[in-house]
């Protein structure tokens, strides 16, 4: 059976692309189910075998192991994640999840393959380490913990081993609930005739939620590529919004020249890792760091443009301490700035607000709004 029309073989495939060329998970995915024509059932399961696979890594490796005496090949040890995968959290009966997997296996490690994932099948694990049965990096658990506490930070990184729940909005575009609620809140009590700029938009979920409710929106990204998917999404939402290309760190616009100004900043994405699957593999603690300066870069970058008693409002995809309460207390000391932290769902942080990943099933997000004086 050709790989184009069997989910296993498929997800082999871009679990390969992933090792080997550091392909990105969603794009290379979306790529090969394009081309698959799959029907909506095996692509559904080629999905959670390549986003589940690539999430347990650390722990499949650990389950695997310990019926291993040798290294494997890399295409071996694929075949061996997938099936550990399927056996121990994919929900597949051991049966198929063994031969089916098996199967795709090269004929000359059939043997092997089938020999660790029945024994894997009935296997009772004991795990060394939080990091390695939630299957992070050490340094991504100990971060959380560090500035969330243990029981918190557990109960997110639990939450997001878990496929993310679709959400589409009236309008059709789909976007995590929670980056729906920082929409709504730059928007909240926006006059019709005043403007808003997304100093890093793309690819335009809060521009053209922002647009769609009637507000007059300038939209900011670096790059063309990322610009025009703004421009795209925007035009099949039937919205306007005026697009710049710029660094947001040196925008080229006049100074007061906005009623709000929305900065939702590159971070380390640490509160959206059920969505990227493979990004807690691509980050390191340096990074953490360095995203941290950025976001002050682009914050000092955008006061000027807002208006006396104007808003500048701050949301990042994460949730350590360094990108959040970090950023409000250097941003805040050297700045003018009234803190007007967000009400309903949102966890006091700071100044602003925190949603974690298992409080609404959904992305984990933090936002602080400020209103110059």
């Amino acid at each position: 059976m050709k790989a184009a029309s069997d989910p296993r073989r498929l997800a082999l495939e871009v679990l390969r692309r992933i090792d080997e060329d550091g392909a990105y998970a969603n794009l290379a995915l979306g790529a090969a189910l394009d081309r698959s024509g799959m029907d909506r059932r095996d692509r559904a399961f080629c999905t959670d075998l390549v986003y589940g696979t690539t999430r347990m890594r650390r722990a499949c490796d650990h389950l695997i192991d310990r019926f291993l005496h040798d290294d494997v090949e890399p295409v071996v040890r694929r075949v061996l994640r997938l099936g550990t995968y399927q056996l121990r959290w994919g929900g597949v009966p051991a049966h198929a999840a063994v031969s089916a997997t098996v199967d795709t296996a090269p004929k000359r490690a059939r043997g092997l393959c089938n020999a660790v994932l029945r024994r894997l099948a009935d296997h009772d694990p004991e795990w060394p380490s939080p990091a390695t049965e939630l299957s992070y990096p050490d340094w991504i658990v100990d971060r959380l913990v560090t500035d969330l506490g243990e029981h918190e930070a557990l109960r997110a990184l639990a939450a997001m081993n878990t496929a993310a729940p679709a959400v589409v909005r009236a309008d059709g575009y789909h976007q995590d609930r929670v980056s729906q609620l920082v929409a709504r809140l730059a928007v909240e009590g926006l006059a019709p005739d005043e403007r808003i700029l997304d100093l890093c938009a793309a690819p335009g979920g809060k521009a053209t939620a922002m647009a769609g409710s009637g507000a007059r929106v300038v939209a900011v990204d670096l790059r063309w590529s990322r610009l025009g998917l703004v421009g795209s999404n925007a035009e099949r939402l039937e919205v306007d919004c005026r697009l710049v290309q710029a660094d947001g760190c040196r925008p080229p616009f006049r100074e007061a020249s906005f009623d709000r100004v929305l900065v939702d900043a590159p971070c380390s994405g640490l509160g959206v890792l059920r969505r990227r699957a493979d990004a807690r593999w691509r980050s390191g603690p340096d990074d953490v760091e360095r995203l941290a300066d950025l976001q002050v870069r682009l914050l000092e970058a955008a006061l000027p443009l807002v208006r006396p008693g104007g808003q500048l409002l701050y949301s990042v995809c994460t949730v350590t301490a360094a990108e959040t309460t970090g950023v409000d207390e250097r941003i805040r000391a050297v700045a003018d700035l009234l803190p007007d932290a967000p009400g309903g769902p949102w966890r006091p942080h700071g100044s602003g607000g925190l949603l974690l990943p298992q409080d609404l099933d959904s992305e984990g997000m933090a936002v602080f709004r400020y209103r110059l004086a």
